[in-house]
């Protein structure tokens, strides 16, 4: 039976990143810890820089946000240790994945960030599906807050500069 809080934390962290196919950002992470009354925003902060250190999770930064997925190490120790989770917990757990996964999945699925180049500003777009890459454009303005303003738009427009893409790269050449 688990005897430190923390232990059981880092055990539902690893659950959590197990039974998605994408990372999860901080914030969602966060989120579900607080609003179930889990623990405190710092002790979480603790529990998710002790499984970066000892790499059951890898960590990510996009952007202003930071993204975890589970490591092979992290597997295998819920593999071990999974069954001290509470079935409340792993009621609490699952309930909260199955209502938000698409938009868990969509939140981390396109991303943008800009950072400076000499005088001009390269802002970074993705679209992502779990770990694959299926859109990226790196763009040069000449100021930040063009940079930002492209950052802002990338979520509602990326789907519809995606599809423009492939239809246009995939039409036959004329003549």
């Amino acid at each position: 039976m688990i005897q430190e809080p923390e232990t059981l934390y880092k055990l539902m962290v690893l659950y959590m990143l197990n039974k998605v196919n994408f990372p999860l950002t901080n914030s969602q992470l966060t989120k579900f810890f607080l609003d179930n009354d889990y623990t405190t925003y710092f002790t979480l902060q603790q529990v998710l820089s002790d499984l970066c250190e000892s790499k059951l999770i890898k960590s990510r930064m996009v952007g202003n946000s930071t993204r975890y997925e589970i490591s092979s190490d992290g597997r295998e120790t819920l593999g071990f240790f999974g069954k001290d989770i509470s079935g409340a917990a792993i009621s609490d757990m699952d309930a909260y994945i199955k209502t938000n996964k698409f938009r868990l999945r969509d939140e981390v699925g396109t991303a943008a960030d800009y950072y400076k180049e000499g005088s001009e500003y390269i802002v970074r777009c993705e679209v992502r599906e779990g770990k694959n890459v299926l859109f990226s454009i790196n763009l040069s303005v000449p100021d930040e807050d063009e940079a930002r303003m492209i950052c802002s738009n990338w979520p509602t427009s990326s789907q519809e500069l995606y599809s423009y893409t492939i239809k246009k790269l995939l039409q036959p050449k004329e003549g």
